[in-house]
């Protein structure tokens, strides 16, 4: 018997490269020091993606942008992950701007590669639980069409997932913003689409964050993370932990 095709999770992921890399963390880290970071959250995130495929049909991808950056992206990747280009260059819907572009050039190649369904995933969450990514295959890969949703508490969403190509959730959508992910719930609502979500978690985007990170003791074990963050030592302690 055939296995089922599996569901695709593309992390969306740019080059760890210094002043280009968590610019919203320097302060309190450095450029050098924030771009090591990034290097382990896609190392982190790719092989929790990893262990989620060992658990549920799951092929793992990293979407990634700019071009020309594939060799420099890849060696930091668990292997076997996947590489989409999602720098949002191909002509899109009236009304898809900014990072939008990006996320729905990303979903349009996974699906253009197969997948019945495909989840875009943050590269700020390398201690997302391994059961999340899970549920969100297995919700995905149910019969009849539906969107699954994880959102921040900062207002935004660390994974959106979806069976067919939707570009009314991308479409006059305020990114950066904390109306991102009640935006996208709108847009859902709109176009009849069923919605289900997930528990929430949090994006590593900032100061404040960070400390959250570095106190985190939920999740998945994120070890190149936990590494780096030892290597920093009292670099990134500036703040206590902040409670969910």
């Amino acid at each position: 018997m055939r296995a089922p095709a599996p569901c695709a999770i593309g992390v969306m992921a740019k080059a760890p490269q210094a002043g280009r890399s968590k610019t919203r963390l320097c302060p309190p880290l450095a450029p050098d020091e924030a771009a090591a970071l990034s290097a382990a959250f896609l190392r982190d995130t790719t092989e929790n993606l990893a262990e989620a495929a060992r658990r549920a049909p799951i092929a793992a991808y990293a979407a990634y942008a700019p071009q020309g950056t594939e060799d420099l992206l890849r060696a930091g990747l668990a292997p076997g992950t996947g590489l989409v280009l999602a720098d949002g260059s191909v002509p899109m819907p009236e009304g898809v701007e900014g990072f939008g572009r990006c996320l729905l050039h990303a979903l349009d190649g996974l699906f253009d590669l197969g997948h019945p369904a495909a989840c875009l995933l943050s590269s700020d969450c390398p201690t997302l639980p391994t059961d999340i990514l899970v549920e969100a295959a297995r919700l995905l890969l149910q019969p009849g069409d539906r969107a699954v949703l994880g959102a921040c508490a900062d207002g935004g969403y660390y994974l959106l997932g979806l069976k067919a190509r939707h570009a009314a959730l991308f479409t006059g959508i305020a990114w950066s913003t904390d109306t991102v992910a009640e935006a996208t719930r709108a847009r859902a609502r709109g176009i009849s689409l069923p919605l289900v979500e997930l528990p929430p978690w949090y994006d590593v985007d900032d100061a404040a964050s960070l400390a959250r990170l570095r106190a985190e003791r939920d999740g998945y074990v994120a070890p190149a993370t936990r590494g780096v963050l030892a290597r920093l030592g009292g670099t990134a302690r500036v703040a206590p932990r902040l409670t969910a």
